[in-house]
């Protein structure tokens, strides 16, 4: 990929719950797109480009979670060994943590109020708009979640978006759905690559 202070690159969700065999939410071969994330990362701080970090960052109920009424384990509860980053992870950059509220909803730029469905932005837009930013790179969790609706809303918001393949990985609650999301996110005009 070509980096530069022009270019973000949002690296999605990549912490212990998602990425590690015993975290309550695994995605199978998460912690194998790391060392990829990794070489992103180096690339763009190499470029002088933004590294933007989220985190689900939950509270310990919410609908969002399958015993308060929602379809998720537990997962990712705020200050838990589980929200933490992956720790081969490199961290350079500011995080957004989503959820913080009990909201639901998957993208990086937006929230949803678990009951009235209301959205509400996170900080991502403005952030990215304030360093210049005009084209964003995604990679991290999940593919078919909130890797789809990041790099959705990211296009809709005018950003030049790209989602690197290799860099990301899907949940797959029903087969195939990486691979829906992929053809979801390039019919919206987001680029695979």
């Amino acid at each position: 990929m070509d980096y530069d202070t022009t270019t973000a690159l949002l690296v999605i969700d990549v912490q212990n719950d998602f990425t590690d065999p015993g975290g309550s939410l695994y995605v199978a071969g998460a912690e194998d797109a790391v060392p990829f994330i990794n070489e992103q990362i180096d690339l763009a701080t190499s470029a002088g480009s933004l590294v933007v970090y989220t985190q689900d960052w939950h509270p310990g109920s919410t609908p969002h979670f399958a015993k308060d009424g929602g379809i998720w384990p537990v997962h990712c509860v705020k200050d838990s060994w589980g929200a933490e980053f992956h720790p081969d992870l490199i961290v350079d950059g500011p995080s957004i943590k989503v959820g913080v509220e009990g909201e639901d909803g998957y993208s990086g730029f937006t929230v949803r109020h678990p009951e009235t469905g209301e959205q509400t932005p996170t900080e991502m837009a403005t952030l990215l708009r304030d360093h210049g930013v005009a084209g964003i790179i995604v990679v991290g969790l999940a593919t078919d979640y909130c890797i789809k609706e990041t790099a959705i809303d990211g296009a809709n918001a005018g950003f030049a978006t790209t989602v690197l393949a290799a860099g990301v990985r899907a949940v797959n609650l029903e087969p195939d759905d990486g691979s829906r999301a992929i053809a979801a996110m390039a019919a919206a005009g987001v680029t695979i690559s």
